[in-house]
């Protein structure tokens, strides 16, 4: 378990920190920020960067079991606790990308015990276009970003189980991921994603 003492922490493969020893009340509201860039292309046009549309979405599962989704055609979760950003077309063709997605710690019904974080490249491409990746968790109320969780880009691998927002009691944990998987959609993660709960 990994705690911060305010300051920002950056987290590695498999590492879990408490949001609540890390200052962030399980009756608050935290952003998820993942944000990609793109390699630089090869040969004569190497002063632009590869183009890649990649999709965060998150996942909400109860008891092993998919409750929700929030992604580019769904934003807001039927509870309304989760909210997606939209999508990052237009950034994704500057070589780099931001998705977000805004939970509300105090509306997560009682039933749903974790929420997974992925990202796909919905045009099949694999991350070999992508030099690298940052998932970063924003306590709302301070507006201050308590981790950091920064991956490599790279790889034949089409998708990315980024973390996993699991609910510990009254207290919620971020644990960081980072696995290598397959799909345009998170529908294709399904079975990569059920062993990590």
């Amino acid at each position: 378990m990994t705690v911060s003492d305010g300051r920002s922490v950056t987290l590695r493969r498999g590492e879990t920190i408490s949001l609540t020893q890390a200052g962030i009340s399980p009756r608050s509201a935290i952003r998820i920020e993942t944000s990609w860039t793109c390699r630089r292309r090869r040969g004569l046009f190497r002063n632009r960067s590869e183009e890649i549309d990649m999709d965060v979405s998150a996942v909400l599962f109860s008891e092993r079991q998919p409750v929700d989704v929030v992604f580019f055609r769904h934003l807001l979760s039927d509870d309304g606790s989760v909210r997606h950003s939209g999508d990052s077309l237009d950034s994704s063709r500057a070589g780099t990308g931001t998705e977000s997605l805004l939970v509300d710690l105090r509306r997560v019904p009682v039933h749903v015990d974790a929420i997974v974080i992925t990202l796909n490249s919905f045009t099949g491409q694999s991350l070999a276009v992508v030099e690298s990746v940052t998932l970063g968790l924003v306590d709302l109320d301070r507006e201050h970003e308590t981790a950091v969780y920064p991956l490599a880009g790279g790889g034949t691998h089409t998708a990315c189980i980024l973390a996993r927002l699991s609910r510990a009691g009254t207290d919620w944990c971020l644990t960081a991921l980072g696995i290598p998987a397959s799909g345009r959609t998170f529908q294709d993660l399904m079975p990569a994603i059920l062993p990590l709960l």
